[in-house]
């Protein structure tokens, strides 16, 4: 995924569409009425304060006031059903995460298609996720001191995560099946108590989020060992990527894009995939996402449909090899 370049996706936005340009597209008189935002997890996390940065910017470019609608429960499930079954006028629209690429596989059957009933929009940004440790693990000072200890005990040591299936813990199996290591997961309801664990010295490990992590990093009660993602994170540019600290391959990036309804009108999706890009040039949303540890990105609805493509095959595989369950 590369960084956001505005005018270039302004320039490519509705290429994928037959070859319709921008310029060509039908008018569109979205939107009549307030935008509904449906952010399928609890407020307070990455993805609600992307949203309500990028609604508060984009109502105001649109001239109707985007309202966030909290609709936590079923891994994000219960959001995007809502949202699934909305009315496709682009008066209801969800923010969504790795979460679109893996419920299907984790879950089986689920009450939407995560490709077949949605119209991407956007991909917004990449909250990168750190592996850190903690006082268990005094002689831990890198990746490679991890895969030797863990070698050496396999079994033993744990790692964290905010539920089975969740970017926190598929990062932890990616890392074990890249490092043919034998780490245990340690699920739990959320972040918040699985942080405090590892600050108890209840776990060892943990592959959390930038945001989460910083202040503990910063603090000294923490320590990094690498980032997730293909490149280094703006937040902590001096901690290497995992592939760079010895795990060549890996590569998770905690991805966040917007969906509307299927069969939302492509001049609608034009017009709201042109506000958010606008609204993520904004200065205070810049600093907004400087502080959340969010990298923006910006896409064309087509690259968002391939990106989703691409990523459903990947995790469905890795899910499946690893045997992964929601719960």
């Amino acid at each position: 995924m590369k960084p956001l370049k505005a005018s270039g996706l302004l320039l490519a936005l509705g290429l994928g569409w037959g070859g319709v340009a921008m310029a060509q597209a039908p008018a569109s008189d979205w939107p009549t009425k307030p935008v509904r935002w449906v952010v399928p997890f609890p407020p307070g996390g990455a993805m609600d304060a992307i949203a309500r940065a990028l609604g508060e910017k984009a109502g105001k470019t649109v001239g109707q006031s985007f309202v966030i609608e909290n609709k936590p429960g079923a891994g994000g499930n219960i959001g995007a059903d809502l949202v699934a079954k909305a009315p496709a006028d682009g008066h209801t629209i969800m923010i969504t995460s790795i979460g679109m690429a893996t419920n299907k596989p984790l879950y089986g059957k689920l009450s939407y298609d995560p490709i077949k009933d949605f119209a991407p929009v956007s991909l917004l940004a990449v909250v990168p996720n750190v592996l850190v440790t903690n006082n268990t693990q005094p002689n831990v000072k890198n990746v490679a001191d991890l895969v030797a200890a863990a070698r050496k005990a396999p079994g033993q040591l744990t790692y964290a995560s905010a539920g089975n299936g969740t970017s926190i813990h598929l990062a932890g199996e990616l890392f074990a099946s890249l490092t043919k290591t034998d780490l245990v997961h340690v699920p739990y309801k959320g972040s918040s108590p699985a942080v405090s664990d590892l600050l108890g010295g209840q776990v060892n490990y943990m592959f959390d989020s930038v945001t989460s992590a910083r202040p503990h990093l910063q603090s000294g009660k923490l320590r990094a060992l690498g980032v997730t993602t293909a490149k280094r994170s703006s937040a902590l540019p001096d901690v290497p990527t995992l592939a760079e600290a010895g795990v060549p391959g890996y590569e998770l990036s905690p991805w966040f894009a917007v969906f509307a309804p299927a069969g939302t009108p492509k001049a609608t999706i034009v017009k709201l995939q042109a506000a958010l890009i606008d609204a993520m040039k904004q200065p205070d949303v810049v600093k907004r996402f400087e502080a959340i540890g969010a990298e923006a990105i910006g896409s064309t609805p087509d690259e968002l449909a391939q990106h989703l493509q691409r990523e459903s095959a990947r995790w469905s595989k890795l899910i499946a090899e690893r045997g992964i369950k929601p719960d």
